[in-house]
């Protein structure tokens, strides 16, 4: 009987000693790096309003289970609003993640990010990283005091996408409430509710449940440009009924490098806009045109003074389905590595 007692203890001993080893060894690495956003911030008592006060360390901690499917480091890149944060923000991002992924034991990385500004530094990131690692845009909706805060769901699920094989190939993407999406062609649609981020009639890329990835679509449209040591000045200005290109010629005389424009329709402007948008074509000044139509893309059809088709022969871009904000940052982008050729910034903004 003792005999058996202790093969029994031998055996048992032997399954715990080796899953422990297993899980300790065999799991991927992934990096999570914090740069702040509603995922970090509790309600302050005094004011009532939310402010930053998580540390990467207590985002981990609040996640049951990660520890079972990778193994994690945190890297504290910063921890501030989302729309407090600059391009020149995302490029050191964009260089402090490239430098981990060249880690070859990193599997990939998961960014925390606040979601005002999250579609437009997924989509930054997406241009600028030399790795083809995965990397997973997270953030909530929903900040850590409230009663049922989704950033933990969140980081379990992105961690989930970086270690499954059938996750890869999607370059940047954005992770939220249990949806992907791609870097291109997510944007947020709803202020306050936990399914903001959706893809549009482009689709999600795939979905999360049960810590399983269910892939749906290929990112078919990515590119990739040099991010320069400078980033040039560009501005966005929205049309509107009435408006009279003032903001547009001030632009100009206060020396933009860029200006991206979004008319309205299928990328179009009244009279005023459309020959303050001449004065800055004259100047050498590229202008790119969008839509702030949320679905369809910009194009040449309409004639007249400050129609698409009118606009296209004049030398001003069409940035197709982009939309306005991610047109500034690839316009951003493309200018150093185009050095003022119109034709390859329009081969650029319409890849």
């Amino acid at each position: 009987m003792k005999v058996k007692m202790r093969i029994v203890f031998l055996i048992v001993f032997a399954v715990i000693f080796s899953g422990f080893s297993y899980s300790q060894a065999e799991l991927p690495n992934v990096t999570i790096v914090t740069t702040g956003g509603t995922i970090a911030e509790k309600v302050d008592p005094k004011t009532g309003a939310a402010v930053p006060a998580v540390s990467g360390k207590d985002l981990i901690e609040a996640v049951p289970g990660l520890s079972k499917i990778a193994n994690i480091k945190v890297v504290n890149f910063s921890n501030i609003d989302s729309s407090q944060i600059t391009p020149d923000i995302w490029a050191k991002l964009s260089k402090a993640v490239d430098g981990i992924l060249e880690d070859p034991k990193v599997s990939g990385v998961v960014i925390t990010h606040g979601t005002d500004t999250m579609a437009e530094g997924a989509y930054f990131l997406e241009l600028t990283l030399k790795s083809n690692k995965p990397v997973v845009f997270v953030g909530a909706m929903r900040d850590a005091s409230e009663l049922s805060p989704d950033g933990p769901a969140n980081i379990l699920n992105a961690v989930t996408q970086v270690c499954s094989k059938v996750a890869q190939d999607w370059g940047v993407t954005v992770t939220m409430n249990q949806y992907i999406c791609s870097a291109r062609d997510v944007r947020k649609t709803q202020t306050t509710n936990v399914q903001t981020f959706n893809s549009g009639e482009k689709g999600y890329l795939g979905y999360i449940a049960m810590g399983e990835v269910y892939r749906f679509n290929d990112a078919l449209r990515r590119q990739k440009l040099p991010l320069p040591e400078k980033l040039p000045n560009v501005v966005l200005i929205s049309e509107y009924a009435g408006a009279d290109g003032r903001l547009l010629r001030y632009a100009v005389d206060s020396g933009v490098n860029g200006i991206v424009v979004e008319g309205v329709g299928a990328g179009n402007v009244n009279a005023k806009t459309y020959e303050a948008i001449k004065y800055a074509l004259k100047k050498g000044i590229p202008v790119v045109i969008t839509s702030r139509v949320y679905h369809g893309a910009v194009l040449p059809i309409y004639g007249g003074a400050g129609g698409g088709a009118t606009l296209e022969k004049e030398g001003a871009i069409l940035a197709g389905d982009l939309i306005s904000p991610k047109a500034r940052l690839l316009l951003m982008l493309a200018l150093p590595y185009t050095k003022g050729d119109i034709n390859k910034l329009k081969e650029i903004l319409n890849r």
